[in-house]
């Protein structure tokens, strides 16, 4: 079997690929939503795999893995990474995760990052209602993940709550808490546990953005609370490096987990935070990491050092949320749960088979057993949300 195409469009908001081969197989893979700049840079990957045979995974990503970049610039690596897997899976009449060493677990827990609703403001009343609302959703969520302090929009709301300048767009929002800030995002944390009691639990999106003192100082204060885990402290979304000297300043100073990883590209880049017990979890995305094989590696070396696993995924769709659920079938004892992604426009249920008609029942999914991810696009259900000279995507 060999590669004879490479393609690249966007779906709404996400750079969707295929691959297609000279056996009439074709593998589809996905990057974030927020990227929909994507196609030139995975279309520079093209001439590269040309020719490939892509049931030999690791041998083509041995050709572009080394050209990508911490996030965004690992995204087309990782998409093409997925679809040579769907490729492999399909051509062997099995579902991927039976080509990444078979199941762990027949169920998959997913947590809350992607079923929102609006707020009124920044309040603690105002994480309460949301909260109350996210609790009651169908799906019956067991951990939900909400921003707080650089997060979102707590502190450009009120910028006096930190002594620092707002940044806008991908700029970098750092600085120190006020007393009034610091005080705010507890008693905002606080808020939402009371709506969630010991029945759910709460992950708080931090960041990128604390300095070490407030990090502490936060992780500390929220031991009582028992939350989840503090994502993205001090680096996070967008942060081409990682610091793991100054995660592990906060991670021995408190009880409260601390978790970041989702910008991070490849395992080497984990390697610090793993070896010198910087966190308490990692959460590499499989849509920024180098693909789901790699997602893999990372859990299986953080497991050998007690690490524990919790991926990111919430702009992944559908595609990655297929990726999502096979590789996360395979890990070991250290996965807690993934963050589960949605389709948005909604219309993205009207172009993918394959999905269940009740995609999470108590916060879990079950893993399916169709070849490779196991979903697929309905080509004449998707051409009319083609953008203009995308026509020829299905050809």
């Amino acid at each position: 079997m060999k590669i004879t195409d490479l393609k690249c469009t966007i779906l709404g908001s996400n750079p969707v690929i295929r691959i297609t081969t000279d056996e009439g197989i074709c593998g589809w893979g996905e990057a974030e939503s927020s990227k929909h700049y994507l196609k030139s840079h995975v279309l520079f990957y093209r001439d590269l795999i040309l020719g490939e045979d892509p049931t030999n995974v690791e041998r083509v990503m041995l050709r572009i893995r080394r050209m990508g970049s911490f996030k965004p610039w690992g995204s087309a690596v990782s998409a093409i990474e997925m679809a040579l897997w769907d490729i492999a899976g399909k051509a062997a009449g099995v579902p991927v995760y039976k080509l990444l060493g078979g199941k762990v677990r027949d169920k998959v827990r997913v947590y809350n990052g992607a079923v929102r609703f609006p707020m009124n403001g920044q309040a603690p009343e105002d994480y309460a209602e949301s909260m109350a609302r996210m609790k009651a959703c169908e799906e019956g969520f067991s951990i939900i993940k909400q921003g707080v302090g650089f997060h979102g929009p707590m502190i450009k709301e009120d910028p006096s709550r930190f002594f620092g300048e707002v940044q806008g767009g991908r700029g970098l929002t750092r600085g120190l808490l006020t007393e009034r800030g610091f005080h705010h995002v507890i008693d905002c944390v606080r808020a939402m546990k009371e709506v969630l009691g010991d029945e759910v639990g709460l992950a708080l999106d931090c960041g990128p953005g604390f300095m070490v003192p407030d990090a502490i100082r936060l992780a500390r204060a929220l031991e009582p609370l028992n939350v989840m885990w503090l994502e993205d402290m001090i680096t996070g979304d967008y942060t081409p490096y990682v610091l793991a000297d100054l995660y592990r300043d906060v991670t021995m100073s408190s009880s409260t987990p601390i978790h970041t990883g989702e910008q991070i590209y490849l395992r080497q880049n984990f390697v610090d935070l793993i070896e010198k017990q910087a966190v308490n979890i990692v959460g590499p995305d499989p849509a920024d990491v180098g693909g789901i094989a790699e997602l893999k590696w990372v859990a299986e070396y953080a497991d050998l050092h007690g690490i524990l696993m919790a991926p990111h995924g919430v702009f992944d769709g559908l595609i990655g949320l297929a990726a999502l659920v096979q590789v996360c079938a395979t890990l070991p004892q250290n996965f807690i749960a993934f963050e589960y992604p949605t389709g948005n426009p909604a219309w993205w249920y009207d172009i993918v088979e394959g999905l269940p008609d009740r995609i999470v029942e108590e916060s879990m999914i079950e893993v399916w057993d169709r070849p490779g991810l196991g979903v697929e696009i309905i080509a004449e259900e998707a051409k009319q949300y083609l953008p203009e000279g995308d026509e020829d995507f299905f050809d």
